[in-house]
């Protein structure tokens, strides 16, 4: 990104005439699978406190890119700084130990445990009792897990999911219940950053709604910088305050919302060449 896209993101989010140091840098980024290149030489950046999306077509390769992120890929080329430190090719645990946290297109938690019983796992980068201690069982390890199941169910009530789900197995839960368990989840890791991958898909108009005001909240409540995947159109518009447009792998267009909804190369990559005829 350029250095006017950055003080224009950092603007968007604070008001402020100054740039603040992006909460992460993409530079360059791409990878590259036996002969398909589905991230190709991507440049970004994101500012502390701020809401960003990514969008484009189906295989731009926006979900390959979270993967590079949160270190699932190893970028072929290219270099990721989080917070000023180098994460390129660092594995998923020390980067979410170092702040960053995701959620799936797909949700991923564990379908025979509990609501509380996910987020305690969220929060195992957090806990200080050693494999050792864990085995005996001592009053440190016992106490500590305590505190951690009551955060789980504090972190729960956060998401809006209901008391009488916390003990659910979560395969029981609603659709759009397992979503608050996974956002919890990832709360549960204290990120400063965080990564939502397609975190409408499958809500109704009325849950995508309330999901856009509790991103609003974290980011004022939690400071969260928070970078998201999201088809659906109305919910990108009203929460970026940048957007980032992938297609072929390629970034063909970022700026602001009302930039990139008239945008002609956009539209032309979602809509085809002869949207405009």
């Amino acid at each position: 990104m350029s250095d006017e896209s950055a003080v224009g993101t950092q603007q968007a989010s604070s008001g402020s005439d100054a740039a603040a140091p992006s909460k992460l840098s993409v530079e360059g980024v791409s990878k590259i699978f036996g002969g398909l290149v589905a991230v190709d030489d991507v440049d970004f950046s994101i500012a502390p406190r701020s809401i960003v999306s990514i969008i484009g077509p189906n295989g731009a390769g926006k979900t390959t890119f979270f993967n590079m992120l949160t270190g699932l890929y190893k970028p072929s080329t290219g270099r990721i700084v989080f917070d000023g430190r180098d994460i390129t090719g660092t594995r998923p645990d020390r980067i979410t130990a170092f702040g960053v946290a995701r959620t799936f297109q797909n949700i991923r938690l564990f379908s025979t445990m509990s609501a509380v019983e996910n987020v305690m796992v969220g929060q195992h980068a957090r806990m200080k009792g050693g494999m050792f201690s864990s085995i005996l069982r001592t009053p440190g390890v016992r106490r500590e897990e305590r505190e951690v199941r009551e955060r789980a169910r504090e972190m729960l009530d956060y998401v809006g999911l209901r008391a009488a789900e916390f003990d659910q197995v979560s395969s029981n839960l609603s659709y759009g219940d397992q979503r608050r368990v996974e956002i919890a989840r990832a709360l549960a890791s204290e990120p400063s950053l965080l990564l939502l991958d397609e975190p409408t898909a499958g809500m109704n108009p009325n849950e995508s709604a309330r999901l856009t005001e509790f991103m609003g909240k974290l980011r004022d409540e939690r400071d969260l910088t928070i970078l998201l995947i999201e088809h659906d159109m109305k919910v990108v518009m009203e929460v970026s305050q940048h957007i980032t447009v992938l297609d072929h792998g390629e970034k063909i267009a970022e700026g602001l919302p009302q930039e990139i909804r008239e945008n002609e190369r956009v539209v032309e990559a979602y809509l085809g060449k002869s949207a405009g005829d």
